[in-house]
Parts: C-alpha cells; sequence; structure tokens
C-alpha cells in the first residue's frame, strides 16, 4: 500500500476515545483510497505528517492550523474539538478530516479534493489508538492571551 498519510493524535484534556480512534479509521481509510492517492501525489511530496491536538472544547471559531511543506513531505497540525452529538463519529471524524485536508489543499495549491470512499465500520481493536496526552502549560494569564493553543504550542505539541 502507497502510505502517504501519518496521522498523529494528542489531546490537551480527556477528549472522547470513539472520536480519536474515528479520525484514525477514517485517516487510514483515506490513505488506502487510490483517489486519495492519486490526489496526494500530485502534491509532488512523498507524505503528509498529519498532527490533530484534541480540546475539550475551542472558544475560537476555527481551528488553529500549521502547515509547513519540506522536501520530505509536509507537516500539518491542527486542533480539533470532539463532537457536540456523538451519534456518528465516523461522520464527524470524515468531516473534520476534509476540512483540515481543504486548508492543506489551498495551502500547497493542490486541486478539489477526492470525494471520501465508504469508511468501513470501527473495527473494536481501533479504540487502542495511540494518542499522545499533554495538558496545556499552566501560564499567568495575559487579558489579551487567547483561549487555546497558540501556533507555537501546535508546532511543539508533537516534538
Amino acid at each position: 500500500m502507497d502510505t502517504w498519510l501519518h496521522p498523529q493524535l494528542g489531546t490537551t484534556s480527556r477528549a472522547p476515545r470513539p472520536y480519536l480512534a474515528a479520525l484514525q479509521h477514517v485517516a487510514v481509510t483515506l490513505n488506502a483510497d487510490p483517489a486519495w492517492q492519486r490526489w496526494w501525489r500530485a502534491s509532488g511530496t512523498p507524505a503528509c505528517e498529519l498532527g490533530i491536538v484534541t480540546e475539550e472544547r475551542l472558544d475560537h471559531l476555527r481551528p488553529s492550523a500549521d502547515i509547513r511543506r519540506s522536501a520530505d513531505g509536509v507537516r500539518a497540525n491542527f486542533t480539533s474539538a470532539p463532537p457536540r452529538n456523538a451519534d456518528d463519529v465516523l461522520a464527524a471524524a470524515a468531516t473534520e478530516l476534509t476540512g483540515m485536508f481543504e486548508v492543506i489543499r489551498e495551502a500547497i495549491a493542490l486541486g478539489p479534493l477526492p470525494p471520501v470512499p465508504p469508511v468501513p465500520p470501527l473495527p473494536p481493536e481501533a479504540h487502542d489508538v495511540e494518542v499522545t496526552a499533554r495538558p496545556l502549560p499552566t501560564a499567568p494569564r495575559e487579558p489579551d492571551q487567547p483561549g487555546y493553543l497558540t501556533l507555537t504550542q501546535i508546532q511543539e505539541f508533537f516534538g
């Protein structure tokens, strides 16, 4: 299989495992899809390292994003919030990931996203995903300090 997508999951809180598992599962599905593989090959870079830091509650309208391109590929880090209604975590994860890829697409000038392939049901072992859990550092709060992860914090989250 052509492995172009390398997701990394992180959380600053106790994000629900089913949602993190769904994000991983949808990413694996996109990675294996021939249309998505062709779409990514058009980027001219071998890989996309996709870091997703899930915060329990985002108090800003859009997730933060940090996208960097190098000879080795693209490193894109995003913040995400678990869905309020967890009835269909796979659909929520697919919507979240395609939104992130839309931002990546615009940042590196790729063509339109391919359609999302059918996502198979989550297997029972899917909930055992590797997650980097790290609380936000406690710092004195400045009046103008944002109440969410900054781009610097996102860049440093996975080390």
